[in-house]
């Protein structure tokens, strides 16, 4: 297994390499050159495994011998050992055909820990055999940064600067972020927006010479790792559903494309998936490209579901990719085009197929309150911002036939957004035991401007401090 840059200039490399790569050296993101596929007999064979074992088979193909299934399946089992629900990533029934995948049972309450966890291993598995150091940086909207901290907090050879909008998270993000006080470990408050972190990041790698003096690697979704390590739970709900003799849709609350790629990187394994519905917040870029070829950029505006903050969706450039028929000088243009005018122009043939497979939606924060009081009431259940924008998609943009269930990626623990909750439903959702005392925890960060040399300057004197 090789893997190529979306864009086409960098070369193609295997495994390890591009989980401590990241981002191609050409600005691209790395695909898998060719796919891996299972026949509907190798997916029944899958039925009933504990998640970690599932999980150890499904990514095993994207690892092309460079981990063996054995050590796989060790790292899979000690990333998930940790996890407070004992199927991992359980499936709650909500109605008659709805179904919430909870993701959110790991260390910091989200969807994250579930590909961090795993990543987090791998990188000290990798650097280990190589006798290596890296410094990660990352980019979070709210959940990425604390997820990525639990999984690399106090490891030998891994530094780890995360950077995020200052302001623009929920206090309960913030904190699980600034209270890990591990030497290894920075926070950087960036005076603006997300995309404005994830522009600052990019930056980062594409400079060459500062990215091979600080070792650079990713954790955001721009790693492939961290996408395919989300591809077995869409798995494990599908054929708890019955695949794959049965057809399944997923409705996925995402702003940076990374988690319904996932699920659309299943099916390109031959799980049947029938929809894949985009739920989306008041930053609607995805919705109204789906609706009407509108990828065009928009001022980032604050809501209660802080995750879906974004603007400019990384992951996407994956699917383009694929949807030109593998074409890089062509994803290479097109992404040129959209820096340069913030509008990205797709063509007619790729955004037919593209909302042929996939549908749009989006809630503002008033509706959003709404849907989480809808399924308290009428289900008992208790659902972030995020999930409650999930549901409600799915409402939307069900499959006609309804003999197919609709499976919500629940991305969040209720208690990491308390006040939405309680404002929805009069209840204030408890942090587990855990985290009881979040609140009374010392927090360290820094902030700084939007500006590429002091971040830089930032994350040199962290590394160099932390290497000598």
């Amino acid at each position: 297994m090789r893997y190529i840059s979306t864009r086409g200039e960098a070369a193609p490399r295997g495994f390890e390499d591009v989980l401590l790569a990241g981002l191609a050296e050409d600005g691209g993101l790395f695909l898998p050159e060719s796919w891996p596929s299972l026949g509907a007999a190798e997916w029944r064979a899958l039925r009933g495994l504990p998640y970690a074992e599932l999980a150890a088979r499904l990514i095993h193909p994207f690892t092309g011998g460079a981990l063996s299934l054995e050590d796989l399946q060790g790292l899979t089992r000690a990333a998930y050992a940790g996890f407070r629900h004992p199927a991992t990533v359980p499936l709650v029934q909500l109605g008659p055909r709805d179904f919430a995948l909870e993701l959110f049972h790991g260390p910091t309450l989200a969807f994250k820990d579930v590909a961090l966890q795993l990543l987090g291993r791998l990188f000290d598995h990798v650097l280990a055999k190589r006798g290596e150091r890296i410094t990660i940086v990352g980019a979070t909207s709210g959940d990425t940064g604390s997820a990525a901290i639990e999984a690399c907090r106090d490891r030998a050879a891994v530094d780890i600067v995360i950077l995020h909008p200052r302001g623009r998270t929920s206090e309960v993000q913030r904190r699980q972020m600034t209270t890990v006080l591990a030497p290894n470990v920075a926070n950087l408050a960036i005076e603006g927006s997300f995309d404005d972190c994830q522009d600052l990041v990019k930056a980062m790698f594409v400079d060459a010479p500062f990215r091979a003096e600080m070792r650079l690697a990713a954790v955001n979704s721009i790693n492939w790792a961290r996408i395919v390590a989300q591809i077995p739970y869409y798995a494990a709900a599908a054929l708890a559903l019955g695949a794959p003799e049965r057809e399944v849709a997923v409705s996925v609350p995402t702003g940076n494309f990374g988690n319904v790629l996932a699920a659309w990187a299943a099916r390109r394994m031959g799980l049947p998936i029938a929809r894949f519905i985009v739920a989306s917040n008041r930053n609607d870029i995805l919705a109204r490209f789906l609706a009407a070829n509108d990828m065009s950029v928009r001022p980032v505006e604050p809501s209660l579901s802080p995750s879906m903050d974004i603007q400019v969706s990384s992951n996407f450039e994956r699917l383009l990719f694929e949807l030109l028929g593998r074409d890089a000088a062509a994803t290479a243009r097109i992404m040129r085009d959209f820096r340069a005018t913030g509008r990205m122009p797709v063509p007619d043939a790729a955004w037919r197929a593209a909302s042929a497979d996939f549908a749009g939606f989006a809630l503002d924060d008033d509706a959003t309150l709404a849907e989480i009081a809808r399924w308290h009431a009428e289900a008992g259940y208790l659902a972030d911002p995020h999930t409650a924008v999930g549901l409600a998609a799915a409402r939307a943009h069900a499959p006609a036939d309804p003999g197919i269930p609709v499976v919500t990626a629940a991305t969040a623990h209720p208690a990491k957004f308390p006040d939405a909750v309680e404002r929805a439903t009069g209840l204030r959702p408890p942090l587990p035991p855990a985290l009881a005392d979040l609140y009374a925890r010392e927090e360290r960060l820094a902030v700084l401007p939007n500006d590429l040399a002091a971040v830089q300057g930032f994350v040199r004197a962290h590394a160099l401090r932390n290497a000598a």
